[in-house]
């Protein structure tokens, strides 16, 4: 119980995966200032902002409901917490930890956080924010189609495993997915769905502050509004850490470099691209994804 407590609260879990989600997001907005031919803020400046909430008052609507609008944040604090125990622990231990159904638990997990927005933007009674509401909704059904198909490529691969470890054993004796034609675009297509579910330009339009002032997060301060972006900061160490440990063989902190090139690539899309309406994303998540996603899943049955 003790060492379950430990895993959960400090490493790999909670604690852990903070430090980790803090310093990526100080490397994506120095990186994106540089971009923008600016210095960009320290290195401690994430953990500042955190703390400047954090002792910021707290305001509930009149309309609100009480209790769901301060329960979900910490339903997806928990949720990102969860996930990013159950992804860290095989990759730390390389043995066959988990269970047989650690994928499916995984997917289940990874979708909370959306669910608590859309569950805190409705109980807060704002306009604006049952918008963002709305756009999320949409948004979760958009990416969630080709997300799911995608996983079915690394399942195939490695013959109707679900268990984490042993889709990293797997890789290891006989190469990474991602090495494959089939693995190849299904992790492309797990790139894509990773930005949208970490809420990021150019899927952002659940927050869209130019034209909804925060949608989802509008009626949100103090900690509830902390909780919320440092759920955010944990699922950007979480979500690529899942897609590396799928397809590229796991992840040890010898090979920091592939959690590097996805946090690259995270932030070029976020760089790059302007925001997306909200029916130009459900278009491009059900059409040319989804069709990507298939394809993947079709090359894989193939062998190829």
């Amino acid at each position: 119980m003790t060492k379950l407590l430990f895993n959960f609260l400090i490493f790999p879990g909670f604690l852990f995966t903070v430090v980790f989600g803090l310093a990526a997001n100080w490397i994506d907005r120095k990186v994106t200032a540089r971009i923008q031919w600016r210095v960009g803020p320290p290195w401690y400046q994430p953990l500042i902002d955190l703390v400047k909430l954090s002792i910021k008052e707290i305001t509930i609507p009149r309309t609100a409901s009480k209790e769901l609008f301060l329960l979900s944040p910490m339903i997806g604090l928990s949720a990102a917490t969860l996930v990013s125990t159950l992804v860290w622990l095989p990759n730390i231990d390389r043995v066959s930890t988990g269970f047989s159904g650690d994928i499916i638990v995984i997917v289940y997990l990874l979708t909370l956080p959306a669910i608590a927005v859309i569950l805190g933007a409705s109980a807060s009674g704002n306009p604006l924010a049952s918008l963002g509401a709305s756009r999320e909704i949409k948004m979760v059904i958009a990416y969630e189609l080709p997300f799911i198909i995608s996983l079915v490529v690394p399942v195939i691969k490695s013959h109707g495993v679900l268990k984490l470890s042993d889709i990293i054993n797997y890789q290891a004796a006989h190469g990474s997915f991602v090495a494959s034609l089939s693995g190849m675009i299904a992790f492309i297509v797990m790139i894509f769905c990773m930005q949208a579910k970490l809420g990021l330009v150019p899927f952002d339009a659940s927050e869209a502050e130019t034209e909804i002032m925060g949608g989802v997060l509008i009626e949100y301060s103090g900690m509830l509004l902390a909780i919320f972006k440092l759920t955010k900061a944990m699922l950007m160490v979480a979500l690529p850490l899942f897609l590396i440990t799928l397809f590229w063989q796991g992840f040890n902190f010898l090979s920091i470099w592939k959690y590097v090139i996805l946090l690259v690539i995270i932030i070029l899309i976020r760089n790059t691209n302007p925001r997306v309406r909200i029916d130009q994303a459900v278009g491009f998540f059900w059409g040319k994804m989804t069709l990507l996603a298939i394809l993947a899943v079709l090359l894989a049955i193939k062998g190829m």
